[in-house]
């Protein structure tokens, strides 16, 4: 009886990495555009623009949504491989579980701190 399919396992972990490096996008951009609207806030020191605070917010938005599916696609990766038996020998899924639970965190630090 052959072991388990190499192929499959590899495949989750692609579609893991997938995810992870759109929540990176959605972090970075999220914390430029809310950067870019405390910017436009310091600049114009004279009135307080109404649409600084609507960069701010999308900016957060954004940097919390790429934080959710970091940690979405961690679930998801988790739930897929209990699905699927038993794993090839000497292959562990922690490190990109490890790493996509990093980033999520790290996205909502990020979101948080681009609020102050």
């Amino acid at each position: 009886m052959r072991g388990p399919d190499h192929r499959v396992f590899f495949a989750a972990e692609r579609t893991l990495l997938a995810w992870v490096r759109s929540g990176i996008a959605l972090i970075g951009l999220g914390f430029v555009v809310a950067r870019f609207g405390l910017f436009l806030r310091l600049a114009s020191a004279t009135h307080i623009d109404q649409r600084t605070d609507g960069l701010l917010l999308a900016g957060v938005g954004m940097t919390g949504l790429g934080a959710l599916a970091c940690a979405g696609a961690a679930l998801r990766f988790r739930r897929l491989l209990r699905g699927l038996g038993e794993r090839p020998a000497h292959w562990s899924p922690a490190v990109p579980v490890v790493f996509a639970w990093t980033l999520a965190v790290g996205g909502l630090l990020l979101g948080v701190a681009s609020i102050r």
